[in-house]
């Protein structure tokens, strides 16, 4: 014990530390059974006996997703007691959960209002699968982010918090209705949610990269806004504005890096008429990475 002791780690460290493992793992868990009973199905079939790789891809988002928004729940402080340590994890884990839940659900009825996801998906569906998966990921980095910037548990920070979501699942709804535009611009008023609808794996992983590095970019937005409990109305618009402004500058940033890294190579040929699986991949890798050097510098 000594040398734990040099290092600073107490006995109640250990136990806090054990206590956040074992409800993060028990969250994970219940990820992957709740996936299955959102959908009416056994998850154990889907994922091993007709392996539906869809469903893998869906299922492998939500558990990322809530893994990225347990580290947010995890301070790295420990509470007053073990008891308040369970209870703030276990409920900030549970809400964000939720949050997960009800993120993609907004988004499938508002975003990608359509088609059926949960149809599509257990057809099989892969392109609608990583755009689903993706959304997840997006989502939680956001919720992750508003986790870290709100402060205490209370009810003004479960406001707080949803707020902070709420904005960012109307920039999701924005970016996405920009993104169709810019689709049926360029392919003759085509539907880019029907191109989904039909497979279009290529369109859908650029399309990600788009909703991934949109959520990143909201992370600076928590070292900008002041947490302030009871002002709801002023949090609310602090991430609006913020979004917004954030939203424009990743765009127009994203168009000039990719004319650059892309040059000679006509983008939407290649990734819209011919599925060029390859550079959507690459402008996915573009969108993250400017996101993530846009972030740093708001730090």
């Amino acid at each position: 014990m000594t040398l734990f002791q040099d290092f600073g780690i107490t006995s109640e460290l250990v136990i806090i530390l054990a206590i956040d493992l074992t409800i993060a793992i028990i969250l994970l868990t219940l990820m992957r059974y709740l996936q299955g009973w959102t959908a009416k199905v056994d998850s154990r079939v889907e994922l091993a006996e007709k392996d539906n790789f869809a469903f893998g891809i869906s299922t492998a988002g939500a558990i990322a997703g809530l893994g990225i928004v347990l580290t947010g729940a995890i301070t790295g402080e420990a509470a007053d007691s073990f008891i308040v340590e369970a209870i703030g994890m276990s409920a900030y884990g549970l809400f964000g959960l939720l949050l997960i839940k009800l993120g993609r659900y907004f988004h499938d009825k508002v975003a990608l209002n359509e088609f059926n996801k949960g149809e599509q998906i257990l057809k099989g569906n892969i392109s609608i699968a990583i755009v689903d998966a993706s959304a997840a990921i997006a989502t939680a980095i956001i919720i992750r982010a508003v986790l870290v910037w709100a402060e205490d548990l209370t009810l003004d920070t479960f406001i707080a918090i949803f707020s902070a979501f709420a904005i960012s699942q109307l920039m999701l709804v924005l970016l996405t209705r920009f993104r169709e535009f810019r689709y049926a611009k360029r392919n003759n008023e085509a539907s880019m949610q029907e191109a989904l609808v039909q497979g279009h794996k290529a369109v859908a992983i650029r399309h990600s990269g788009y909703m991934l590095a949109m959520a990143l970019s909201f992370n600076a937005a928590s070292h900008f806004i002041i947490y302030s409990p009871q002002a709801y109305i002023a949090n609310l618009m602090g991430w609006l504005i913020f979004s917004i402004i954030m939203l424009i500058t990743l765009s127009v940033l994203i168009k000039i890096v990719k004319k650059l890294v892309l040059s000679n190579i006509h983008l939407a040929q290649e990734v819209e008429q011919q599925h060029n699986i390859g550079i959507a991949t690459v402008e996915l890798a573009i969108s993250v990475a400017v996101a993530l050097i846009l972030t740093s510098l708001m730090y």
